[in-house]
């Protein structure tokens, strides 16, 4: 049986968009009618095709019928529990609470450079703060729960003093347990909800919204050759049956957001080809993140080996990310992007 797969493509902002949508001739990209869409790539695992969205109503009856339902998802304006989404990207800060981060190990390890560091995200535009205390780098070894949890609380706390909306980045039951007192909103799990079999049914206890990431194998073999028979339908098809799962284990609410895990197994290629059809997942029905700050394949395009050279790159990859409706933007240098956006925002949507 063949399956087929939605990719809303072909992108108008601003005013066009507003034109477009009055016309009948594009669709609004989650409820917003300052991106919207006039065609659509029909995928299966043989082929693809471009469809124009007033050319749809021609498809036989069995293959529109998929196209309008995922067509329902796309435009749909996407929900998650205390926060609001905005025509553009809403950017998560990185507090890494760890000595080996590929970026900037040892930094915010110790508690005073933490709080000064959690501060200047905040004052520099950051609408979430994701916390960790686990590397997960390619070849980085499991951190004890107990170490990863002395390195994150008192990080925690001061940002739950500070009212910032807090990101938990753990694959570990025990740490999310241990950070409820301090009322956390949001589970970010590189794992998929795969490393720790308790996760699940904590996650069901407390209805905490979380984050699905896609990895493929662990941080200590993700880069070990990873292939794929089709990188974006193969985490397409992770993503649905992950969603089943969930339902299946009694987790309804809509406060999930899909991350296809850049550099999480993947190679440059793979990389490449997640950026250029990230659209592909809005027919899933939820928020996508991505996290794209400073990765390695920033540095095998440009060539640049340090990942403190990789802001030009990841300004680039936010840009082409922000015009193609992606909710979230997981960053180390907030101040940058955001003033990015800005301007981006200024010129194209005059806002």
């Amino acid at each position: 049986m063949v399956k087929y797969y939605t990719r809303a493509c072909n992108f108008y902002y601003g005013k066009i968009s507003k034109q477009k949508i009055k016309k009948k001739t594009s669709l609004p990209l989650h409820g917003n009618k300052l991106i919207s869409f006039d065609t659509i790539e029909l995928i299966t695992r043989r082929n693809k095709k471009i469809i124009k969205i007033k050319d749809v109503k021609k498809i036989e009856p069995k293959i529109k019928k998929k196209i309008l339902k995922d067509l329902k998802e796309i435009t749909k304006p996407k929900n998650l529990k205390n926060i609001k989404f905005k025509t553009h990207p809403l950017l998560m800060g990185i507090l890494n609470a760890t000595p080996d981060s590929f970026s900037d190990g040892g930094k915010y390890l110790k508690s005073n450079s933490a709080f000064k560091h959690i501060k200047k995200l905040k004052k520099d535009g950051a609408d979430i703060i994701d916390i960790g205390g686990e590397s997960t780098r390619p070849n980085s070894d499991t951190v004890d729960s107990i170490i990863e949890w002395n390195r994150v609380k008192s990080k925690i706390k001061f940002a739950r003093k500070n009212k910032i909306y807090i990101s938990l980045d753990t694959r570990k039951s025990f740490v999310l347990k241990k950070s409820l007192s301090y009322k956390i909103n949001l589970l970010n799990d590189v794992s998929g909800l795969s490393h720790d079999n308790l996760m699940v049914d904590l996650l069901k206890k407390t209805n905490i919204p979380f984050i699905l990431h896609h990895m493929k194998g662990t941080p200590k073999t993700m880069q070990k050759n990873p292939k794929y028979k089709n990188v974006i339908l193969d985490i397409y098809d992770f993503f649905e049956k992950k969603l089943k799962l969930l339902r299946a284990n009694k987790i309804n609410h809509r406060n999930i957001i899909l991350d296809p895990g850049i550099g999480f197994g993947k190679n440059l290629k793979h990389n490449i080809t997640i950026l250029n059809q990230i659209s592909i997942f809005h027919s899933l029905g939820f928020p996508v993140m991505l996290g794209i700050s400073k990765k390695r394949f920033i540095g095998d395009i440009a060539e640049k080996n340090d990942s403190k050279d990789r802001i030009g790159g990841t300004v680039a990859t936010a840009i082409y990310a922000l015009q193609q409706g992606v909710q979230i933007l997981r960053v180390h240098d907030v101040n940058e992007i955001k003033q990015a956006i800005k301007v981006f925002n200024k010129i194209i949507f005059n806002i």
